[in-house]
Parts: structure tokens; sequence; C-alpha cells
């Protein structure tokens, strides 16, 4: 006898903004879910939600939310909400993915990552880029041995726009600047295709508008540059701003090199969206992966998928405490 269909997860959308919309869009078209309300205070976001969804509630609070019965909320909301938002959730019993950063500082993830620990719950971020065919084709290239011992890497994000919302230039709101807007995913992506080394010294230097800035709550960074040494010894540059002139929209890098060779992950005409990846060896290049790639929701997909399938807390999470921390570092 076959096990009976599993029910689709009920799920609730707190914040439908642009990124909040698209992560909507794609677990509707691609993930086994209900979407029973979302919650947002723009009116037109709201209704431009409910549109994916016809049905759903629209409702005013997270709370009003959790009331509807969820197996599951997709936060993006302002960073300054973010941990509260997903404890109240998880410590409810509601799975949670939640936009990065999951919170400001090391001690907000690691209360977040506690409460889905005591509550047995799924707790996922989006950590977008580790979904991106080109990254994956990146690690699995290393995980094969071919770049030998690692002791380099070049990461760069650089943004010739910056944020549009108020909030990301609020040092107590966004808990920092470009770094926390940015440069969490190029240290998540080091860490992430490097199993998570232990981050032995971390050396930055931050600007706002080309002045160096000594505090975290002075001014939130549009530039910034830090050293990261490895357990092992590999050294980590990275690079990342925003409004950068930059001749091109994003100039997007990640690139891992060692004792056998290289492998490079970079955005394609300054596109936010489409990458190639390419092994090196000597002065060979080969290319592992290109575009076409539609990858920006995957992560709330797998997610999706992952709660479908009754999953919940998993030891991966204390990684996110890791990022976090490495990030504090860096401002400190």
């Amino acid at each position: 006898m076959s096990a009976p269909a599993m029910r689709r997860p009920r799920l609730g959308f707190l914040g439908v903004g642009w990124i909040g919309r698209h992560r909507m869009e794609a677990l509707v078209r691609e993930a086994p879910v209900e979407v029973v309300g979302v919650a947002d205070p723009s009116e037109d976001a709201a209704e431009a939600a409910r549109a994916l969804a016809p049905g759903c509630a629209r409702v005013d609070s997270l709370d009003a939310l959790l009331a509807l019965g969820l197996d599951g909320v997709v936060i993006a909301t302002p960073s300054a909400v973010h941990a509260e938002q997903s404890i109240q959730a998880l410590e409810r019993g509601v799975a949670v993915f939640c936009q990065k950063p999951l919170g400001r500082t090391a001690r907000e993830v690691e209360r977040v990552v506690d409460a889905a620990r005591k509550a047995d719950v799924l707790l996922g971020v989006d950590f977008s880029y580790r979904y991106a065919q080109g990254l994956r084709a990146l690690r699995a290239h290393h995980q094969s041995g071919a770049l030998g011992q690692v002791h380099a890497v070049n990461l760069v994000f650089h943004n010739a726009h910056g944020p549009d919302k108020p909030w990301f230039y609020d040092p107590a709101l966004a808990g920092g600047g470009c770094v926390m807007d940015l440069g969490i995913h190029l240290v998540d992506l080091a860490l992430w295709v490097l199993d998570f080394p232990a981050v032995r010294r971390v050396s930055s230097q931050r600007f706002a508008q080309g002045r160096p800035l000594r505090g975290r709550e002075e001014a939130v960074e549009d530039y910034a540059a830090a050293l990261l040494e490895l357990e092992g010894g590999a050294a980590v540059q990275l690079a990342c701003s925003w409004k950068l002139s930059a001749g091109c929209d994003a100039v997007i890098e990640a690139s891992f090199y060692g004792t056998g060779g290289g492998v490079s992950f970079r955005n394609v005409n300054g596109s936010f969206y489409d990458f190639t990846t390419d092994a090196f060896r000597g002065t060979e290049r080969v290319r592992l992966a290109g575009p076409p790639d539609g990858w920006g929701g995957r992560a709330a997909v797998d997610w999706a998928h992952r709660l479908a399938r009754g999953e919940r807390f998993t030891p991966d999470n204390t990684r996110l405490i890791q990022v976090a921390d490495t990030l504090d570092r860096l401002y400190a």
C-alpha cells in the first residue's frame, strides 16, 4: 500500500515588497504549498501578492498570520525585526524562511537558532547564491580535489545603485551597510564552498562617502574591504560597495585559487542574474557553467520541499552563527 499524500504546507508571507513577492511567485510556481495569508503595510504590495494566490487573506500583523494556522512563514521585512519575528513564529511551532540577515549580530542569530532547536522546527535563510548553478559547479569542482590546497580567495560585490529603502541607511535598523547587505553573501559562500573552516583573523576597513568609519553605530558603510585568515592559512580578500562608479550595474566575483588550479564565478556584463563559472589550470580555461539560470527563488523552494517532507531543525543551522560572528568581527 502506498503512503498517503502529504498535506501541502500552509504558508504565510510577512512582507511582500519586491523580494518577498519574488519569493512568493517562485513558491507558488514550483513548490507544493498553499498560500493562506499575506501581511504588508502597503496595500499595493499586498494586493499584488494576493494576485499570485487568489483567495489568500490579507492581514495586518505576524500575530494575525500565525492565527491562520500556518505550517511556515516567509519573512521579508526590515533587518531590525528579522530575529524577533523569526523567534515569535518558531516558538509557535511554525517553520521560518527569512531574508538575510537572520539577525544584525551573532547574538541575535544565536537566539533564533536556539529557538528553532528548542522547538525542533525547520529554519531557512535566503542565502540564494548557494543555489546558483555556477556556484554549485564551483563548489563541486573544489570538492573533486581539482584545486588542490586552496590558499587564496577573492570575493567582490559592487552594486552601482544601492538600496532604495530609507531603513537600509539607519545603523540601528539595518545593522550595517553594504557588508550586511552584500558582504554577508560573500562571507557565506566562501565558508560554504570550503565547508566552513574556522575564521582565525579578520581585519577590515569601512568607509561612508570616502570617510573612514571607526564604530558600527557611526554610520552605515558604502564601501568595505576585508581580509580573513581561515583555518589552514587560506587568505580571503573581500570587497563590497554601494553606489560605486563601476562602469556597470554590478561587479560580482568569487574566485578560488589552490595548488592544483583555480576556479571563478563572475557576473556577465554587469548583470545581477547572469553568471559564468570557469576552471583554470595555468593558462587553460574551461567553462563549467553559464547562463541562463533562474536561481533566484531556489533557496525558498528547497525550504518548502523540505517542509513538505516533514523535515525539522538541523544542526547545520549553527553555521548561520559562524557567518554572523564573522560579520561582527569585520565590524569590530
